[in-house]
């Protein structure tokens, strides 16, 4: 629980903060009281009124309670429940919905990881006039060799494919973000979210600043294998077609092979006359042009996925509940998401 000197400060019901919080949190009910109480003593000294505003993304732990009982405690906390779990981009498009923040708004997990400290780095760095302050990576503690290799060959590929979107290398979710650079970033309500490409596709003045990604304090991660390989999936579909290119290429390059072997059986037929292939070659050769054309589709597939989602026209998120920051935590749940969502998605 936030104890009395982490409320020495806290705003007046009709304060309107300049600075929002952003967290998504999916079954983090072990660390959240934790992150709040550093965050609040990491923002005191910055002068800035502001909240934190903590999406719940369909929790299946007490994460929800937490932050009710957070918000009780602390009016500057402002609660999103969504209706189900939706996926951390969509959780996080949701906590930037519901930010108030009139100048800025800074995003970050709850795991700790993204140390609350680093803020007062990046809020400098935006006084400086940069509308996007990104903490990037120069450290990764608590990660193995496998894990910082994997994420070291993604973002340097996403470097070489991402064409006139440039992703910065080692930097995450974590950072700070002007208002108008938040409004414009709201107007994309694309459903396969990969939100550290449109963080870059904004572009906007931008500027890093470098830190020491800590180990989780708490808890365990929620990203295995399989969700980091999918996650790596949207960002390539989303920010390039070159996937398609290389599927062109393939296909380019097998007929020219299969045309030139075509002749070399020709010529071999009319020099040495008939002769019966055998039955390794000729199994050989329809495996590997049956895996190239599955391959193919399976990468028209992907793409044609997402076009059937985006054309079904959905609203991003459904919300049960929402407590804004310097109001009651005693509230009828919010039966839509905002108004700026439903305008974006209409």
């Amino acid at each position: 629980m936030p104890d009395a000197a982490m409320l020495d400060h806290l705003p007046t019901m009709a304060t309107t903060p300049k600075l929002s919080v952003v967290v998504p949190a999916y079954n983090e009910q072990e660390v959240l009281e934790i992150f709040h109480a550093r965050l609040a003593t990491a923002l005191a000294p910055l002068g800035l009124p502001w909240e934190v505003v903590y999406v719940n993304d369909g929790s299946r732990d007490a994460t929800l309670e937490v932050m009710l009982r957070l918000k009780a405690a602390d009016p500057r906390a402002a609660v999103v429940n969504l209706s189900r779990n939706f996926g951390k981009e969509i959780a996080l498009t949701a906590g930037l919905d519901h930010a108030r923040g009139m100048e800025a708004v800074v995003v970050i997990d709850a795991d700790l990881q993204d140390p609350p400290e680093v803020i007062a780095d990046l809020v400098a760095a935006w006084r400086e006039g940069f509308d996007v302050v990104y903490a990037q990576r120069s450290v990764r503690h608590g990660e193995g060799v496998i894990k910082r290799a994997t994420a070291h060959a993604f973002y340097r590929l996403m470097q070489r494919v991402g064409g006139r979107v440039s992703l910065p290398k080692d930097t995450g979710d974590f950072r700070l973000i002007s208002r108008r650079a938040v409004d414009a970033l709201l107007r994309l309500r694309e459903h396969h979210r990969f939100m550290k490409g449109l963080f870059a596709w904004i572009g906007f003045p931008s500027k890093a600043v470098l830190y020491e990604r800590a180990p989780r304090a708490a808890g365990t991660t929620k990203w295995n294998w399989w969700k980091l390989w999918n996650l790596s999936l949207e960002g390539i579909t989303s920010f390039t077609v070159g996937p398609l290119k290389i599927a062109t290429y393939l296909g380019l390059l097998t007929a020219c092979g299969a045309v030139i072997y075509a002749v070399q059986v020709i010529v071999k037929t009319l020099v040495l006359g008939a002769d019966v292939p055998g039955y390794p070659s000729l199994m050989t050769v329809v495996l590997f042009l049956g895996g190239v054309q599955l391959m193919t589709l399976g990468i028209i597939g992907e793409y044609l996925a997402r076009v059937f989602n985006e054309t079904k026209n959905r609203p991003l998120y459904l919300v049960e509940r929402h407590l804004p920051s310097g109001a009651s935590a005693v509230q009828a749940p919010a039966p839509a998401a905002p108004a700026r969502q439903a305008a974006a998605a209409g």
